[in-house]
């Protein structure tokens, strides 16, 4: 089954194809498709084409530099750059931070720190995770005491994504220990320059220098980079985690996963005849075919809610939870269909047995945090029994 489009949204679609053809260059576009280490200067230089194009910050409301697209043309854009292998947009500013200073920050902070995000000026990474605080997120126990025109942050944070790329963090941090849990925590902006700050490297299962460890010692922070108000960080918190969660759904990348897997299966041979028609091969595929289909259209209502104003609230549980089930799905799917040349590393320089060979294991295993981090899949049901059941 494919979704239908109305000739104007057809027209778009053209439009966003012949945008990728022509202005992303292939040696990026062969970097993800062969599953290779984007730097930071390739991440950089596709947030940059997108805004250029006016089309970086598409959930945006225009006023404040969005290109006022719906539902349908949001979720054609995701699609359209998952099927060409475009990098992945750093969510960190744009698709996080963003919406939370549209919504909680003041003038001032909206005026200064939005344009900053969409011309590259400044690169953010999140400060939400700590070791005692991972899907309890609200057990944060970094800790911010006000001091004059200052807060003094002192404590650590862990996972941090891409943070040694990063020059700003935005942070939970609690600023009152004898309230309740939720109810004594702030959202703050910190400069990552300020000193006290520490970043250290995590090294994955892959060997990737992916993400960190933040060390915050007696760094002082502008009370002006408070969000929304004190104590209260908690709402901001919730609100960013709802897009998180929506976008680590991944519908687009999940729908190029099972357009390469179809390739593979058809080509991979088993007893004599394509692995594509093994039935039991088969009806794993058809069942994540099926279930992505779901979820495409479950995407595209909560897109469209947002769109109208709304905030997603458990429906981005929901996603987040089938949305990573799908995708670990298919890395299991193609990491079977390669059989022996599903090699964890393949020498820099050696030609790989199979064109996916060289990604298929390290993406399996990498892609097992998806189902832990943005708050576990387990906490998610606990998320939708309470808001949509009541229990």
């Amino acid at each position: 089954m494919d979704l239908s489009f109305t000739p104007a949204e057809q027209a778009f679609r053209d439009e966003v194809r012949t945008f990728l053809a022509n202005k992303v260059p292939a040696r990026l576009t062969d970097k993800v498709r062969h599953g290779q280490h984007l730097s930071k200067a390739d991440h950089e230089e596709w947030h940059a084409l997108l805004h250029a194009q006016g089309w970086l910050a598409n959930h945006w409301p225009q006023a404040w530099g969005g290109p006022g697209w719906n539902a349908v043309q949001k979720f054609i854009f995701d699609n359209e750059c998952a099927l060409a292998y475009c990098p992945r947009t750093v969510p960190f500013g744009v698709n996080m931070l963003g919406p939370v200073l549209i919504k909680y920050g003041s003038e001032a902070q909206k005026q200064y720190w939005l344009p900053r995000i969409l011309s590259g000026a400044d690169w953010w990474c999140q400060g939400y995770s700590e070791p005692g605080a991972g899907s309890d997120l609200a057990s944060v126990k970094t800790t911010a005491v006000r001091e004059g025109a200052h807060y003094i942050v002192n404590g650590q944070k862990t996972w941090t994504t891409l943070g040694h790329h990063a020059n700003m963090i935005f942070c939970l941090v609690r600023t009152n220990r004898e309230a309740k849990k939720q109810e004594g925590i702030s959202f703050l902006l910190i400069d990552m320059a300020t000193p006290g700050v520490e970043v250290r490297p995590i090294i994955t299962l892959d060997g990737e220098h992916e993400v960190n460890e933040v060390f915050f010692t007696d760094v002082k922070v502008p009370v002006e980079n408070l969000v929304g108000e004190e104590n209260k960080g908690w709402t901001c918190a919730k609100f960013l985690l709802t897009y998180e969660r929506t976008n680590i759904a991944g519908v687009g990348f999940s729908v190029a996963a099972l357009e390469r897997l179809k390739l593979v299966a058809d080509r991979v041979m088993k007893n004599g005849q394509p692995l594509s028609r093994d039935p039991l091969f088969a009806a794993r595929m058809a069942r994540v075919e099926i279930d992505l289909e779901n979820m495409k259209t479950t995407n595209l209502r909560v897109i469209a809610a947002v769109a109208g104003g709304g905030a997603p609230g458990a429906e981005s549980s929901m996603l987040k939870i089938k949305g990573t089930e799908i995708r670990q799905e298919l890395n299991s799917l193609l990491r079977r269909a390669m059989g022996p040349y599903a090699r964890p590393f393949v020498e820099e320089g050696e030609a790989p047995g199979q064109p996916e060979a060289s990604f298929a294991a390290a993406q399996y295993f990498n892609n097992r945090k998806l189902s832990i981090f943005g708050g576990s899949n387990e906490i998610q049901k606990n998320i939708i029994s309470k808001m949509i059941l009541g229990l």
